[in-house]
Parts: structure tokens; C-alpha cells; sequence
């Protein structure tokens, strides 16, 4: 007949755990590895600087004359490309995956000068189908990467595109580039020139066997508040009260479908367009005359945000090279402890029901 103490089959408390570890490490500082290993390999991991016996050697120092050969890259594991099986999550199909602000210097024209090399942040999408574990996203580099010392067009976009969806084996793609696009412009009355920098996207998309060529340019300019300069001069005829309109620095956002049967459309030819819609554009070089035709300028043409985002729509509509747009335009108020903004849409490319909750901070333009 066996005969147990009360209390043999309670659990123990931590503290009976922290000192039968003690005790366990205790006595392994003064054990051999075999002995370890014939209590339980286990108990080696609970003492520092020591691993069990069975644990396998591992070489600490990177091997640089160690060689790939094909053998080897054929017995390298590839998730992305493994069995249905794999998915987690809903077997269902992704719009859009690839990487996102990989950089490189790129060749551009210019409409009147020498071709520019500009830093250019590009994104690279494709669609994946829903029984398609993944994509090799470093393909989308390498096939961007064949074309990357060429003077870059929307044709040679189209050719770098082609590549990914030949190589990903998807049916529909994207293709960013983002870059500061330089443009030498005069002051007003000073002759002083500067450089004026655009931020440019270029876009091609492939959609159901269609492709869309984009542009989407950045236009800061000052906008004066016509209510505010209506009632300061008030001010001064009425009440002999000098006062000043409110105006401050604002950002349209241009996009524009690029007709493919048009000629071209340089980036020159949309800086211009915008230009003519709103010509208070913020100034690069400024002298005493300057600044003063810059205020008789936005005097001559006080806006408020929907007067901007109808002023851009009019010339974009009588352009030839433009299919379907959208303009956004932020007022960054000075009076206003918030911004005004207007969105306007031609055309099915860009209408949309849902924003970007983070859209208009996306507009700010800092120096």
C-alpha cells in the first residue's frame, strides 16, 4: 500500500519553480555534457553558455568565398511560388502587390533642353489570382532594371510593364514614377531667374487588356480671398481703415488621362496649362519689383477654391492631349485654423466614392 503526503499532487508555485531551477542549474555547473544529456539534452538550454550535445555546430563567420551554383539555387526554398495550400487567410484575389519606392537615377526629355537624370521613387504593382500564394516581388526590380538606362517615355514604360507581366505571369499591372521635375522661370519684373521644382507622377496601368497613360503634376500657387479683399478695401474707401486680403500658399493637383492618339504632352505643355488657369504660381527669385507686381498679380485675380478648380477644369477641357481628369485643390488658409478644398472629376478614370482619409494632408508643400 503506497501512502502519499497530502500535498504531493498540488501544483507548485512559482517561487517553488524558481528555486527547483536553481537547484537544477546548480548542479548542472557541475555535471558533463553526458550526464546532461542523460537527465534530459533539455536541461543544457536552461544553463547559459552551455547547448546540448546533439545541437548542431554552426560556423559564426560569413562564408565570402562561398559559391552558388545552379544545383544549389534549385534546392532553395520558395514559399511565394508553393502549392494553393499554403494561402492563409481568404483564397481571394489581390488587386494590387509589388514594392513600393524603389530608387534610381532615370533619364528624362525636356520640351527645350538637354535630357535631365532625375532621382525617380518607382512603385510596381500586378494582380494576383486568388489560387496564387504570391509574386516574386524582386522580379518587378529586374524587369524595370533591363530598361533603366534609357530616356524614359510612357513607350518605354509600356515595354518595362510588358516585361513584369510577362515575368510575374499576371494580367494586370502598374507602373509609377515619381520624380522633382526642374523648370527655369523668370520673375515678374526683376529679370531674375530661378528653378522652379514640379513634383511629377507618371502612371501606366493595365486593366482588363486596356492600358491608361497618366500624368499627375503639383501646382503651388498663391490664392488671395476675394471676400477678404472685397472687405478691405471696403475698409479703406469707408472707414479711411488700411487693411489687407488674406491670401495664402495652396496646391492643385492635376491628373490627366494622356490621349494616346494625341501628340506629345511634356511636362512644360501642363506646367503652361496650369499656368494660364491660375498664373499667381509661387515665385522663385523675388526683388522689391517682384514682390510688388506679385501683389498687383494676385490683386488682379483673387480666388476661392472653386473658382481654381473650374479655372484648371476650362483649359484642361479645351486640350487636345487630355481624356478624362481630375483636379484638387487645397487652400491652405491663413485666416482659418483649417484648409478649403474642392475636388473635380471628368470622365469615369478617376470618380470615386470613398477619399483617402489622408488625401489633402498629402497637398502640403514644404520648403
Amino acid at each position: 500500500m503506497n501512502i502519499h503526503s497530502r500535498d504531493i499532487d498540488e501544483k507548485p508555485d512559482r517561487d517553488e519553480a524558481a528555486e527547483a531551477l536553481k537547484v537544477l542549474r546548480k548542479w548542472a555547473k557541475g555535471a558533463s555534457v553526458a550526464e546532461i544529456s542523460q537527465l534530459d539534452p533539455a536541461v543544457a538550454r536552461l544553463v547559459p553558455g552551455l547547448m546540448p550535445d546533439n545541437y548542431p555546430a554552426m560556423s559564426r563567420e560569413y562564408p565570402e568565398d562561398f559559391k552558388v551554383d545552379e544545383a544549389y539555387k534549385s534546392a532553395l526554398p520558395d514559399l511565394q511560388n508553393g502549392p494553393s495550400s499554403l494561402i492563409r487567410g481568404a483564397k481571394q484575389q489581390i488587386q494590387h502587390v509589388g514594392i513600393s519606392n524603389f530608387r534610381l537615377p532615370i533619364r528624362f526629355h525636356s520640351k527645350n533642353g538637354p535630357d535631365l537624370t532625375l532621382e525617380t521613387s518607382v512603385t510596381g504593382t500586378v494582380s494576383l489570382e486568388a489560387e496564387k500564394k504570391g509574386i516574386n516581388m524582386s522580379r518587378i526590380m529586374r524587369s524595370f532594371y533591363k530598361h533603366a538606362e534609357r530616356t524614359f517615355s510612357f513607350e518605354v514604360m509600356e515595354s518595362a510593364l510588358s516585361d513584369y507581366l510577362t515575368d510575374l505571369d499576371s494580367f494586370d499591372a502598374r507602373l509609377q514614377m515619381r520624380f522633382s521635375y526642374p523648370d527655369r522661370v523668370k520673375s515678374l519684373r526683376s529679370g531674375l531667374e530661378g528653378y522652379q521644382y514640379y513634383d511629377i507622377a507618371l502612371e501606366l496601368v493595365e486593366q482588363g487588356g486596356v492600358r491608361q497613360k497618366i500624368m499627375h503634376l503639383d501646382y503651388v500657387y498663391s490664392s488671395t480671398c476675394p471676400c477678404s479683399l472685397e472687405l478691405s478695401e471696403h475698409a479703406r474707401s469707408v472707414r479711411g481703415q488700411l487693411a489687407t486680403p488674406h491670401s495664402q500658399r495652396s496646391v492643385a493637383r492635376i491628373s490627366v488621362v494622356v490621349d494616346c492618339d494625341a501628340d506629345c504632352l511634356w511636362f512644360e505643355d501642363l506646367i503652361a496649362l496650369c499656368r494660364r488657369a491660375v498664373p499667381t504660381e509661387t515665385q522663385v527669385m523675388v526683388k522689391r519689383e517682384d514682390e510688388q507686381a506679385f501683389a498687383e498679380l494676385n490683386a488682379a485675380n483673387p480666388i476661392f477654391v472653386e473658382d481654381a478648380a473650374r479655372l484648371f477644369c476650362a483649359e484642361l477641357l479645351a486640350d487636345h492631349h487630355v481624356g478624362d481628369f481630375r483636379v484638387i485643390a487645397s487652400h491652405q488658409e491663413s485666416l482659418h485654423s483649417h484648409d478649403a478644398v474642392s475636388i473635380l472629376t471628368e470622365g469615369p478614370t478617376f470618380a470615386s466614392t470613398s477619399l483617402d482619409p489622408r488625401l489633402f494632408t498629402t497637398l502640403f508643400h514644404v520648403g
